[in-house]
């Protein structure tokens, strides 16, 4: 029950006092406002400038608009100053040290941000002011603010920015209100963190600039906010699709000449770089300066361009008829006998150990079937028929018979008789199929040549597309 009764005791007393506290601040209000214009700058001597003390606390960064180059942040801004009129003796007001009223009551700094991009110009909010015994008067005021930023996108997405924030006043020039710093930089402890810029700091510097208009000094003070862009999502989402889509270029060299699929791939290819270059066209400020990813766009589709190119120029070598010329000899020696080798080109059925495969083969048979004319009955008497058609592969490519061998008989002193257009059909037929052999010959070469151009191309912009994407994150800061 004692106890009861202390809390009680307690608790009025508690409540008796502040009911004073109230009646001597209505009455302090009263007495302070009872003569007090807002409307005048609060100084004894007008001769003196009154000084302002300003902090600005960044809470978050709400948006960075590149293209439009426009930074949306909200900051908490305090302004500090002393009201020569807002004075009065804590004795004769019961102790009482701090009023809080409307900001509205009293005499205000008119600070504005200069750089200001919005078509909006209403300033902070009206909150309530803190105002001391002494006079010293704190606002705090919360304030959503668009301000101009020269973005310079030319390391997208690896760059940084710097913006700044200049708050200054817009009619009192430094002789009447001076303007100082509360930090030396802005209050980052409250930052939200945002999910596509770091912010490395906000330094504060001040500065004093005579404009060509008036010949007084006007104070400002500006706060730089120092701004990295997180790369990751740009990574994942445009540069590591534009990479994997550029190594497709290079595989339309392998693909098989006869599938007719090569030049498509190519066009596709493009099709798709040019896509993804417009989406990152959309987002950038348009200016002189390429972003690095722009550049890198543009470097890759001229190399798309350029294989789809070597494409057609190396498909008409694929499909040279019969009508082509025959492969130079330097083509032959160079292409086919050692580039081949060392791109590891080979035919069917040809392989690293006869690097020329079986056209020296045909050519040495063809040798022996002219020097070698053989009787049946002689040939008979000769070496046994191969075991299999395998075996003689090279007695196809070349017909070359004797003539006693379609006489219509023979004796024992001689030839007895012999059709001569039996004889010159059958040299005929044998001259068709050498110049069949010979045509063949020759379309397989240019095969060759151009089989071996496209596995010599493939390397070649594999290696382009490779040291392109090393260049190009070799650039980033």
């Amino acid at each position: 029950m004692r106890t009861l009764n202390e809390h009680s005791i307690v608790s009025f007393v508690w409540g008796s006092a502040h009911c004073a506290q109230g009646r001597f601040a209505h009455k302090l209000l009263n007495d302070l406002m009872e003569n007090y214009s807002s409307a005048l700058r609060p100084v004894d001597d007008t001769d003196k400038s009154l000084n302002v003390t300003l902090q600005v606390t960044l809470s978050q960064i709400k948006d960075m608009d590149e293209r439009n180059q426009v930074l949306i942040a909200y900051l908490w801004i305090r302004q500090t100053w002393h009201d020569a009129h807002l004075k009065w003796s804590k004795e004769d007001y019961d102790g009482l040290e701090v009023i809080r009223i409307p900001s509205s009551l009293v005499w205000r700094p008119d600070l504005v941000l200069y750089n200001k991009a919005d078509d909006d110009f209403s300033g902070p909010v009206d909150t309530n002011v803190v105002l001391r015994y002494n006079g010293e008067i704190t606002w705090d005021a919360p304030a959503i603010t668009k301000s101009a930023c020269v973005v310079d996108v030319s390391y997208f997405p690896f760059d940084s920015q710097q913006c700044n924030l200049t708050f200054g006043s817009w009619t009192y020039n430094g002789n009447q209100v001076d303007i100082t710093m509360g930090m030396d930089s802005g209050d980052l402890s409250d930052f939200v963190e945002n999910v596509e810029w770091e912010c490395h700091g906000m330094p504060a510097t001040k500065n004093v600039i005579m404009y060509g208009c008036c010949s007084d000094p006007y104070p400002d003070i500006t706060y730089t906010l120092l701004l990295q862009r997180r790369s990751s999502f740009y990574i994942f989402n445009l540069l590591l699709p534009c990479f994997l889509i550029s190594f497709l270029a290079p595989l339309g060299f392998y693909l098989p000449a006869d599938s007719g699929e090569k030049v498509s791939l190519g066009v596709t290819v493009l099709l798709a770089l040019t896509v993804f270059q417009m989406m990152v066209a959309e987002s950038m400020p348009p200016s002189e300066s390429v972003p690095l990813i722009g550049k890198y766009y543009v470097a890759t589709m001229t190399m798309v361009t350029a294989s789809t190119a070597l494409t057609i120029f190396i498909m008409n070598i694929h499909f040279c008829g019969a009508e082509a010329k025959p492969v130079p000899y330097w083509a032959k020696v160079l292409i086919i006998d050692y580039m081949s080798k060392i791109f590891f080109v080979y035919e069917v059925g040809e392989s690293c150990a006869s690097p020329f495969g079986q056209r020296e083969e045909s050519e040495s048979f063809h040798g022996q079937n002219q020097n070698q004319k053989l009787h049946p009955k002689e040939k008979a008497k000769g070496a046994p028929p191969p075991c299999c058609p395998d075996d003689d592969k090279s007695a196809a490519f070349t017909l070359t018979i004797d003539p006693s061998v379609y006489c219509g008989c023979r004796g024992s002193g001689g030839i007895l008789g012999c059709d001569p257009k039996l004889v010159r059909n059958v040299e005929y037929i044998a001259s068709c199929f050498r110049e069949q052999k010979a045509t063949c010959l020759k379309v397989a070469e240019w095969k060759k040549v151009a089989k071996v151009m496209d596995r010599i191309f493939m390397w070649i912009f594999f290696i382009m597309v490779f040291l392109m994407s090393i260049l190009i994150i070799g650039k980033a800061p």
